[in-house]
């Protein structure tokens, strides 16, 4: 489905929440809405589901908004709903509204490792987040949606279940165009191909996903060497002194893959641990203060 956005406004109060929005989303792409609390990401989604009335025009494969686009159109919001029904109902209800097969909600519930038939009888509020959004996400892909709308889709899961849903994304998303709200630099690596960024309700940024984080990825390099070392190198280098031998640097993604084979070359025999970190944050102004580190998990290590 063809998304369009003509000089898409609105304001709530003295708040400017979209400033003349225009974009083109061909059918087919997968896009990040990128930028900090309060940039207008919600907004603009909401919009484009008819939930908040705008100035300017929103248009779908060149039409304007009807009743049918409701059917066509399937969202997972970061923060689950807090329904009393019990999971089957909720699974039959969505089902008849939207013409997809109960059967084929349990497949895809089940390929992210939630057994529907364990837990239809629980409320939906009485299940985990993990649980609450696995079944989202089953009740989202199902129908065979043209339009998705997902709101940090991965927020609820552990690193297992992000997995499969990335892996049953890949296979469920049948050319749908997916709009994206995200602050995970994984689920834009993973799902998206294209990013629009908003600060303050405007468009600063809209292009390959690629250069957007290419430009923004930062890492943490931690050196912990030998006492005897030669540390002049590191100190040229920008790396600064820690407590226990550590140096510490907070590199680009470029900087990141030329310094670390310089560090084992010049440093053999003296290096005796690396720490590698990278941060999944899309702010550029944000950067952690250098110093010791205590090696985090998930950390990419090279004895």
């Amino acid at each position: 489905m063809r998304v369009e956005l003509q000089q898409v406004d609105k304001r709530f109060g003295a708040v400017h929440a979209l400033r003349q929005v225009s974009l083109d989303i061909p059918s087919g792409r997968a896009v990040a809405l990128v930028g900090p609390n309060g940039s207008g990401k919600s907004t603009l989604s909401r919009a484009v589901m008819g939930l908040v009335g705008v100035a300017g025009a929103i248009r779908f494969d060149g039409e304007p908004r009807h009743a049918a686009l409701a059917g066509r159109l399937a969202y997972v919001p970061q923060i689950a709903p807090q329904l009393a029904a019990p999971v089957r109902e909720l699974v039959q209800m969505v089902c008849s509204v939207r013409g997809a097969a109960p059967d084929a909600v349990a497949d895809l519930a089940r390929a992210l490792d939630l057994d529907l038939a364990a837990v239809a009888k629980q409320g939906f509020k009485n299940l985990s987040g993990g649980m609450k959004q696995k079944l989202l996400v089953a009740l989202a892909l199902a129908p065979g949606a043209d339009l998705l709308l997902m709101d940090e889709p991965t927020a609820s899961l552990d690193a297992t279940a992000r997995g499969r849903f990335f892996e049953v994304f890949a296979e469920r998303r049948a050319g749908a165009t997916l709009i994206l709200t995200s602050h995970r630099l994984e689920e834009i690596r993973h799902l998206v191909d294209h990013v629009v960024a908003l600060q303050d309700g405007a468009v600063i940024y809209d292009g390959p996903a690629s250069a957007y984080l290419a430009e923004r990825e930062q890492s943490l390099i931690e050196l912990l060497v030998a006492p005897e070392a030669d540390t002049t190198w590191l100190g040229a280098r920008g790396f600064h002194p820690g407590a226990s031998g550590w140096w510490v640097k907070v590199v680009g993604r470029e900087e990141k893959l030329a310094t670390l084979p310089e560090v084992v070359t010049r440093l053999a025999g003296r290096l005796e641990n690396i720490v590698v970190r990278d941060f999944e944050r899309l702010d550029p102004h944000r950067e952690p203060a250098p110093g010791p580190h205590p090696s985090p998990e998930g950390a990419h290590h090279a004895p």
